[in-house]
């Protein structure tokens, strides 16, 4: 019989990188800038209060970067995971100028597929492609052997999981395109997720805290 283990998970957004303070569509390659270095020591600083037995992290640099100064600070090694990347645009959109009108066009084109099912442009994910690795980054979870986990990630990756989380099968292109919109995931903000039962109710997982700044206070 499998028994199901409750289940903590903190997720992280990556510091600030190069590409987020300019306008341009960001490359997977963008490391942090001098402040997301800043603020991944200041979020290293948080967790190394918080007890948890393993660090995964997205092998984008800018997530690298910032699990690294959380594995400094704590000792933990680092687990990297491609379930973990951020949603996957059009490759050509790399480091190109909002002002680029060919970019532009084709980012509106992927942001089409993203809000609805059944197309793709390019080498870009889909719908169906970052709800399935929403589910697959769950499951990976939720079948790990460590009650209290550490996951650093990318923001808008981060908003599928939670309204996956929320929604289930009920997510829909438009409700995926209402929570882009209206749910702030910061850089290094810490979202929180367990994975439980409660009474008469099965284990699944659920939001706890969204979008915790705490650790910039004065």
């Amino acid at each position: 019989m499998n028994v199901q283990q409750k289940k903590t998970v903190y997720f992280v957004r990556h510091g600030q990188s190069i590409h987020n303070g300019t306008p341009v569509f960001q490359s997977p390659d963008a490391p942090l800038s001098e402040q997301g270095v800043v603020q991944a020591q200041q979020i290293a600083e948080r967790l190394a209060g918080v007890q948890f037995e393993v660090l995964i992290s997205s092998p984008f640099p800018r997530a690298h970067q910032t699990a690294q100064a959380i594995a400094d600070k704590t000792g933990h090694e680092i687990v990297l995971s491609d379930l973990f990347i951020e949603c996957r645009k059009p490759s050509r959109l790399a480091g190109k100028p909002f002002t680029d009108e060919q970019a532009a066009e084709l980012q509106q084109q992927y942001l089409r597929t993203i809000y609805k099912p059944g197309g793709r442009v390019a080498d870009a994910e889909n719908f169906d492609d970052i709800v399935t690795r929403a589910d697959n980054a769950l499951e990976f979870l939720s079948t790990r052997p460590e009650s209290s986990l550490v996951v650093v990630t990318h923001g808008w990756f981060l908003r599928v999981i939670i309204a996956r989380v929320m929604l289930g099968n009920q997510l829909t292109g438009a409700n995926l395109k209402r929570f882009a919109e209206l749910i702030t995931i910061d850089n290094t903000g810490i979202t929180v997720l367990d994975y439980r039962d409660a009474y008469e109710e099965d284990f699944v997982w659920r939001l706890i805290t969204l979008n915790d700044r705490s650790h910039f206070a004065d």
